[in-house]
């Protein structure tokens, strides 16, 4: 019997295999996530850093961006090592939760704030990061460097729990503090001493109900876009030199 050949070449380490990445690294998505992250991190830090009524924690737009920072600092590490893009359901219910903040603090909550002393230094810094940049940074990485028609109307459900649960843990907080603390409850058209269950509820329903309009008009506009992120990896493709062949 004849021993069996064996390979000249090297066999790769296993630990080589997998830190191999699976696809080009793609350094601008990584900056401009890195960039979203960095942006979704510093506003709730600031916000802690200058104290806020209510406590900083207890704020929607704090807790949101805190889920951003979290899902694009993953993807910005995935964007570096060439790894499949992180799934639709966790970016398109990221976006939505920045578009929730972003259009919420501009139409909504603006019209509360006319009353009390405008915002200066720190905290203004930190409501540009948390309603603004957040927000515009997502929907430039969503609209520049995602492939399109990837969300479902079958994501909204999953998308709407977070603001479930911030509702849920409002009023619970709300109903374990007693009547009249300060900050009880963190934003005007939640005020259960001041409207009652009722009326809180119905307001309530009815944000959802535009929240699910939002997710769905993000939805339609995901299918009707162009695949711009397509047409940037193929000008590169197009304009990178090709790679030297192997030795035959």
């Amino acid at each position: 019997m004849t021993a069996p050949r064996t390979s000249l070449l090297p066999r790769p380490r296993a630990a080589e295999v997998l830190a191999a990445p699976t696809a080009p690294r793609r350094p601008w998505a990584t900056a401009l996530r890195t960039l979203a992250c960095g942006a979704a991190a510093a506003g709730p830090a600031v916000t802690l850093a200058t104290g806020s009524t209510p406590p900083p924690l207890i704020h929607f737009t704090v807790l949101a961006n805190g889920l951003v920072a979290v899902a694009f600092g993953w993807s910005a590490v995935r964007s570096w090592r060439g790894a499949p893009p992180l799934p639709p359901q966790v970016t398109g219910g990221v976006l939505l939760l920045a578009a929730i903040t972003g259009l919420m603090h501009h139409l909504v909550l603006v019209n509360y704030a006319e009353a009390q002393a405008p915002a200066t230094g720190l905290p203004l810094a930190a409501t540009i990061l948390l309603h603004t940049v957040t927000p515009l940074t997502l929907a430039a990485d969503w609209l520049l460097l995602t492939a399109p028609r990837t969300l479902r109307l079958a994501h909204i459900p999953l998308w709407l729990t977070a603001p479930a649960a911030y509702l849920a843990l409002t009023l619970t907080r709300g109903a374990l503090l007693t009547p009249g603390s300060p900050a009880r409850y963190p934003y005007p058209f939640l005020d259960i001493d001041t409207y009652g269950y009722a009326s809180t509820l119905t307001q309530a329903l009815a944000l959802g109900l535009l929240f699910t309009a939002l997710a769905t008009l993000i939805t339609a506009a995901d299918h009707l876009r162009p695949n711009v992120a397509g047409w940037i990896q193929h000008r590169r493709n197009r304009i990178s030199p090709p790679a030297a062949g192997g030795l035959k």
